[in-house]
């Protein structure tokens, strides 16, 4: 099939520096590389809440598609709000994309992850198909009821980069956490880990939107006042590619404490660079950090966060130990599929999907 068409809609703007939008814009533009006619629709509102300007803004994009149309709709715009996504099923081919699932969110309520496991359920079931960033997502779609045949597994590309040249002769081990400063990804964890191992020379950086979680980046800069960690510790907010690129390469380690993730993108920048990992066990970061690439805690802990630490921090010992993980790091790399390579296999997976005219439903009771 030449030139074909594609719709895919996202919270908000595109442009944004989180895990889930890079993914979809490198998609959308491997995909226009390929030839393929692709229109992003931004829409307004809440996600995935669904306050009435998400609702409208949803109704009104897929209202103005014509029939027969295909259509990725990024989970976070979905999962919240699946009677739109069922109304549209019948003239749409629709494909779900799913990065994490709402459920899998930190600090939700009993109440609010149960009506989100049972709202995730029903728009999954009226999509075509759905394409899961990891093979531990994969799972979680087909625990929702989604039909194994109707699930694509397309991880994220990573891009080839050089080896981190590191903070420099003479200078402490750099410390980089590269995440959005929100209660799932574990700050506050990381900074009592760090208060165990201030009797070691380090320093850290932790990048990342300040602005997401408000009242949880506060908590987490005050955490780091008070073990007197705040000259130790930045935090310099949401960062553009040049400034991520300094921070990899001014960098010894790289450390992501989150509760749960499920891919974890900068686990893999973080390799490409020869970095050794200190993560956690939740969700696919096992997956996604191979043995031997990196140490990993079980999440929330900060003392066991704080024993890996000091692993590849202890003067001496701590930079064979780096030096072993790095080399491994780069190894494992190595074979990871680029940008392009995973751009082409989204393609592959959508034609799949959407290979018959009517959406039909990817649940097991179809």
């Amino acid at each position: 099939m030449s030139d074909p068409a594609l719709h895919v809609l996202v919270p908000g703007p595109l442009e944004q520096r989180t895990g889930g939008y890079i993914y979809d814009a490198r998609i959308v533009d491997g995909l226009r590389r390929r030839g393929w006619r692709v229109a992003v629709h931004e829409l307004d509102g809440r996600f995935p809440e669904g306050d009435p300007a998400a609702r409208a803004g949803l109704r009104a994009a897929l209202a103005g598609l014509p029939d027969g149309a295909r259509v990725v709709i990024d989970g976070l715009a979905m999962g919240g709000l699946p009677a739109l996504v069922q109304a549209a099923a019948a003239r749409l081919r629709i494909v779900g994309l799913a990065h994490l699932l709402l459920a899998d969110e930190t600090g939700l309520t009993d109440r609010r992850r149960a009506d989100y496991t049972a709202s995730e359920r029903e728009a999954l079931a009226a999509c075509a198909g759905v394409v899961a960033t990891s093979g531990h997502t994969a799972a979680r779609v087909r625990a929702r009821g989604v039909d194994a045949a109707a699930v694509r597994v397309v991880p994220p590309g990573t891009d080839p980069a050089p080896p981190a040249p590191g903070p420099g002769p003479g200078a402490p081990p750099r410390i980089f956490c590269a995440a959005t400063v929100t209660p799932r990804k574990g700050q506050d964890v990381l900074v009592r880990a760090l208060a165990q191992v201030a009797d070691l020379e380090w320093s850290c950086v932790c990048a990342g939107s300040l602005t997401r979680a408000p009242a949880f980046a506060s908590e987490v800069r005050r955490l780091a006042e008070d073990a007197g960690l705040d000259a130790r510790i930045g935090f310099p907010g949401e960062c553009g590619a040049a400034e991520m690129e300094a921070f990899y390469d001014a960098s010894s380690l790289f450390v992501l404490p989150s509760h749960f993730e499920g891919y974890g993108m900068v686990l893999t920048e973080a390799l490409a660079r020869g970095l050794p990992v200190v993560s956690t066990t939740g969700g696919a970061i096992p997956q996604t950090v191979p043995p031997g690439t990196g140490m990993l805690a079980p999440p929330g802990d900060a003392g066991a966060l704080a024993a890996a630490l000091r692993t590849l921090l202890a003067p001496g010992a701590g930079a064979g130990e780096r030096a072993r993980l790095a080399a491994a790091a780069r190894r494992y790399a190595a074979g990871l599929p680029d940008w392009e390579a995973t751009a082409e296999a989204f393609g592959a997976a959508v034609l799949a999907l959407t290979a018959t005219p009517a959406a039909g439903r990817t649940g097991r009771d179809r």
